[in-house]
């Protein structure tokens, strides 16, 4: 099974991404990352300093990723989405 370590290391490969193209890719969702922690990452497991990345890590690179790929989501269909989010709770009431 793969660690969310093994898939940023995928992504990161897969789509040619350097340290600070993933450092830009989290701030767009307001996560901030050093180079330093984003390094230990990136650390086989068996080398000193390996850090294990936490699902927040990989959902905040995933969405950022969408962010960086497609552009940010027009403000109208965010609250489109939202407004559909909201009847649906409703409807499972």
């Amino acid at each position: 099974m793969l660690s969310n370590n093994d898939i940023l290391k995928k992504l990161r490969v897969a789509l040619q991404l350097r340290n600070d193209d993933i450092i830009e890719i989290l701030k767009l969702v307001d996560f901030e990352i050093t180079k330093g922690a984003l390094g230990d990452l990136f650390r086989n497991e068996d080398q000193p300093g390996y850090v294990e990345a936490g699902d927040q890590v990989l959902r905040n690179f995933l969405n950022g990723l969408i962010i960086y790929k497609r552009g940010q989501l027009p403000e109208a269909k965010v609250i489109e989405k939202e407004k559909d989010l909201d009847k649906k709770k409703d409807e499972k009431k």
